[in-house]
């Protein structure tokens, strides 16, 4: 790991300031259980860090809401994961906090850190000899030819089919979340969705964030689909494991029918995946075992395996089956 400058700031304008003016190798530092673990295998390597864990109300957060769930950006895993609101009537946030890293690592990582993650792509985090357009643009992808069991099938470009490994986003993305950044240019709201961007021919390019914009909150629309719902998460583990596939699930319904539905698939892609033709032909449907697989078919239509991850397809697909039909336990 390189030497590097740390400043602490106290203000939100002031961090943006800082970052703004330190260029390219100035980041800002929240829990640091992401960036920290980049910069020892030398995936980043930043001149200056600029620690945000002191401004007012970034560790906050507010679940009592009637028209929406606010969650500061600063606020820890752990906190949020055992909120009891979140636990009894948004149990997919809630499990999707809980299956993600280790209790350790919870304590300490931050909300909007974890959402900025990047990909545990053994060519990524490898480096030398291993080519890969995300640490050098234009030097190619190791992974194409490589061993691509744990890769994406959906989202894929010719540069990059590394997958997007966190959890909480996934499930944000089922929720029609927004997120509240600000930089030098004032502040604006992105919608979840649109937060993290395929690689096409720039996959070092991974969010639609400005290197000098930070998180400062993340809001949930209230919604009654929020207490019918699940994060499912399969792994080769059971604890502290990336998903091989996940899907995030949640529902509205009305006796054995569906009348809402909200699926979004991780592990599989190479951002958060919402899967809006698995919804479309739910609706309406009355949700037995066939229905929920045929909506796994459909979360997994367009996939494009590679040499070594076609299992992951039908793996999916099942995955999504069986969050559905937990979920509909739940309603």
């Amino acid at each position: 790991m390189r030497p590097f400058a740390y400043a602490r700031a106290e203000t939100e304008a002031a961090a943006i300031r800082a970052v703004s003016a330190g260029g390219p190798g100035t980041r800002f530092l929240a829990g640091g259980t992401t960036l920290y673990d980049l910069m020892k295998v030398g995936a980043e390597a930043p001149e200056r860090l600029v620690d945000i864990n002191a401004l007012p109300g970034l560790a906050s957060f507010d679940t009592g809401g009637r028209r929406e769930l606010v969650f500061g950006a600063g606020a820890r895993m752990s906190d949020v994961a055992a909120d009891p609101r979140l636990v009894a009537e948004y149990p997919v946030l809630s499990d999707a906090l809980w299956k993600a890293a280790s209790q350790q690592l919870r304590n300490m990582a931050s909300l909007g850190g974890n959402l900025l993650q990047r990909t545990r792509c053994a060519y990524f985090r490898g480096g030398e000899p291993f080519t890969c357009n995300k640490r050098a643009p234009g030097s190619g992808c190791a992974a194409r030819d490589g061993i691509d069991r744990g890769h994406a099938v959906l989202g894929g470009s010719e540069a990059c089919i590394a997958t997007y490994p966190g959890d909480w986003a996934v499930a944000l993305v089922a929720l029609d979340a927004v997120v509240d950044v600000a930089g030098p240019n004032g502040a604006r709201t992105i919608p979840m969705e649109a937060l993290h961007r395929e690689p096409g021919a720039t996959p070092e390019v991974e969010t639609s964030l400005a290197r000098d914009e930070m998180i400062l909150r993340i809001r949930v629309p209230a919604t009654q689909l929020g207490r019918a719902s699940t994060y499912h998460k399969i792994r080769d583990r059971e604890s502290y494991a990336f998903a091989l596939a996940s899907a995030a699930v949640a529902l509205r319904m009305e006796g054995e029918v569906v009348r809402e539905a909200r699926v979004a698939l991780g592990g599989l892609a190479t951002r958060p995946w919402r899967a809006r033709d698995a919804e479309r032909g739910l609706v309406g449907q009355r949700l037995t075992a066939e229905a929920a697989r045929a909506a796994g078919d459909a979360a997994l239509r367009g996939a494009q395996p590679g040499h070594h991850n076609s299992f992951r397809i039908e793996l999916g697909a099942r995955t999504v089956a069986d969050a559905l039909m937990i979920a509909r336990q739940r309603a």
